[in-house]
């Protein structure tokens, strides 16, 4: 890895460290429901992926392990990693905590395979993802090494085209390429999950349209059973959208999908 990729990944990593208290104490991930038995996992990733017990699952960015044990909670056998060490410790605690049996491990996703062998049913990744990493070609290659044959690969992300708008001036403004190679640096207080908070978030980041993902994962072997595109989000992380009777946000004038979805299979 290249001297600037490091001072990315390690700047990353600080934000990321910096995070887990704010975002383990926020409304957003109502830390206490879940422990009380509630299912952090949305509506696609559960009906795409149904019935997963008794099946090993590799859930990469878990960030504190809320998804990963909620898998774990329906029966799957899984394994988070995040780049967090802070976050990691908070998953192996809330794992112990609600007496499951999820392994976490801390490591950058691309490197995933030098610390995991492993094969897995399902490998799981989703919302905020891929825009931390600056090659997808190493992402797709790793993500064929570590499923079975016949495994599933399912992520579902926020489109390409949201991360296009430039969101801290107020008014969301176009300001970044859709295919645009050039890392991108953002510096504002708060976060996602809570913007009173006082934390200087700075984050390097990577835009990857649709194009670039497919052809990452069928480039490595995997065979794409669907692109999805939805119009709407299980998230209320960008400004002025509207909140609909099934509780998900969308925008006023759905121009543009929010999300996007993939599953694949080895």
């Amino acid at each position: 890895m290249s001297h600037e990729l490091q001072k990315y990944f390690t700047t990353n990593k600080t934000t990321w460290d910096q995070k887990v208290g704010i975002h383990a104490s926020s409304d957003f991930y109502d830390l206490e429901s879940f422990k009380k038995g509630n299912n952090s996992l949305k509506k696609y990733e559960l009906e795409a992926l149904g019935d997963v017990s008794g099946k090993s699952l590799l859930h990469l960015q878990c960030h504190f392990g809320q998804d990963t044990l909620s898998w774990s909670r329906m029966g799957a056998k899984c394994t988070g990693i995040d780049l967090s060490e802070k976050g990691i410790k908070l998953a192996k605690q809330l794992n112990s905590e609600l007496n499951l049996d999820a392994n976490f491990l801390i490591c950058n996703v691309l490197d995933t395979s030098n610390y995991i062998n492993e094969q897995f049913d399902i490998v799981f990744t989703s919302y905020g993802v891929i825009g931390w990493l600056p090659d997808l070609k190493s992402w797709g290659k790793m993500i064929a090494e570590r499923l079975k044959k016949g495994g599933v690969f399912y992520m579902v992300e926020f489109h390409p085209i949201v991360w296009m708008f430039d969101y801290l001036e107020g008014i969301p403004t176009i300001k970044y390429g859709y295919n645009q190679k050039e890392v991108i640096y953002e510096e504002y207080e708060g976060t996602y999950a809570d913007m009173n908070s006082k934390m200087i978030s700075k984050e390097y980041g990577w835009n990857h349209g649709l194009g670039e993902v497919v052809s990452s994962l069928s480039e490595a072997g995997l065979t794409i059973e669907y692109l999805k595109e939805y119009d709407e989000s299980p998230y209320d992380i960008f400004p002025d959208l509207i909140k609909k009777d099934n509780g998900m946000f969308e925008t006023s004038d759905k121009l543009f999908p929010l999300l996007f979805a993939i599953k694949a299979f080895r």
